[in-house]
């Protein structure tokens, strides 16, 4: 979508992983918020395009994470790092100066309702949770052949819980969002339906 209307696209649920890979590397106790703080003054994140794989790609202080943070281990615990208000504060600040310029495509499980509530186009993008698992592993089997179906279902379900339950940004869809159940459509359609969404915005 980003491509085709010449955005830039910003993965937010990526800056959350970010930050748990670094304070994973770093021995960060994330339950001491004098350690947080600390460590987040020490976190640059930025998103440069790749022309090879037509993405934009994460950098964790300058260096692309893009693939690292997709382990399991980081899907572990992304959810309890994401729920830190000091955390949150952070990342969400970094989301609304990078919305400033506009012309941005950006997901995550509080982009409609906290960082951007009044953003043009609001899509809440839902499907059958068996198919979100079945999506899941295939994504996470290229890159860990170990992995588990079982596993997958299990942290997306705790992801899921804990996302919809915490205190700050919760997981929910925004008043005026546009509901996408995309489970029985393939890429294409989904695509072709949110440009049409865009093109009744302009």
């Amino acid at each position: 979508m980003a491509r085709v209307l010449g955005y830039v696209y910003i993965d937010s649920g990526a800056m959350y992983r970010a930050i748990t890979l670094y304070f994973l590397r770093n021995h960060i106790d994330w339950t001491d918020q004098h350690q947080v703080r600390n460590a987040l003054q020490d976190i640059k994140i930025s998103f440069e395009f790749n022309p090879k794989s037509e993405k934009s790609e994460i950098y964790l202080n300058g260096e692309n994470v893009e693939y690292v943070i997709r382990d399991l281990v980081i899907a572990e615990k992304v959810s309890e790092v994401a729920a830190i208000a000091e955390v949150r504060t952070f990342a969400v600040a970094q989301q609304q100066e990078m919305g400033k310029r506009k012309g941005i495509i950006m997901d995550g499980r509080d982009i409609g309702t906290t960082v951007f509530p009044s953003a043009e186009l609001k899509i809440f993008m839902t499907a059958d949770s068996a198919v979100r698992v079945e999506r899941r592993f295939r994504e996470m089997y290229e890159k860990n052949p170990n992995v588990t179906i079982e596993e997958v279902k299990n942290n997306l379900e705790m992801r899921d819980y804990i996302d919809s339950n915490r205190e700050i940004s919760p997981l929910r869809m925004a008043d005026d969002a546009i509901l996408l159940d995309n489970t029985n459509l393939s890429m294409e359609q989904q695509l072709e339906t949110a440009l049409e969404w865009v093109r009744e915005k302009s």
